[in-house]
């Protein structure tokens, strides 16, 4: 038996020889020179939500091959799709803003990673086998949160996540592994 997975995407996006991907959510507009900075060396950069103006996705694909979908916020963005479903070096990942809008069980589809924002908060799961992780922010400051995105090593048989935590500025660490 076959199950469909929902995606706005027409057809699946391949990136095969990746690395290193980053994974980042809610800028709300605001993209830092430091932070941009800490996402050198990259070979991908996956953006879950709440980009901002169109501008700001141009700015990151200087840095790297970018796929972005949809926020709430996204509004002058119409054309990014809800969801996007793409194959790292053979392994899916499935992209959406709100988790809680997640309506089938990736688990039964192959799927190895599910990336969402919307919360600004950075999180790792693992259940039945799939990640699910949430970025954080790397766009304003909210409550008491930290300016965090995800940092992924696509090893051969799994895929190494890193939360990178960036502070206030150039001067501070911009990597602690959690």
């Amino acid at each position: 038996m076959t199950t469909r997975i929902p995606f706005g995407g027409s057809a699946l996006r391949r990136f095969e020889s990746i690395k290193t991907l980053a994974l980042v959510s809610d800028t709300h507009g605001l993209l830092r020179d430091w932070v941009t900075e800490a996402l050198q060396r990259v070979d991908l950069i996956v953006h879950a939500g709440d980009v901002g103006p169109r501008s700001l996705l141009q700015r990151l694909e200087t840095i790297a091959p970018v796929v972005a979908v949809r926020g709430n916020i996204d509004h002058e963005l119409a054309l990014l799709p809800a969801t996007e479903l793409i194959s790292v070096n053979n392994r899916l990942i499935f992209v959406l803003h709100d988790l809680k809008l997640l309506d089938f069980d990736p688990v039964t589809t192959g799927i190895s990673m599910v990336v969402s924002g919307h919360s600004h908060q950075p999180k790792i799961d693992r259940r039945g086998g799939v990640l699910y992780i949430n970025p954080g922010s790397i766009g304003p400051r909210r409550f008491r949160l930290p300016v965090s995105f995800a940092k992924v090593s696509c090893k051969e048989r799994e895929f190494l996540v890193e939360f990178v935590h960036l502070d206030q500025g150039p001067r501070s660490k911009l990597g602690e592994l959690l």
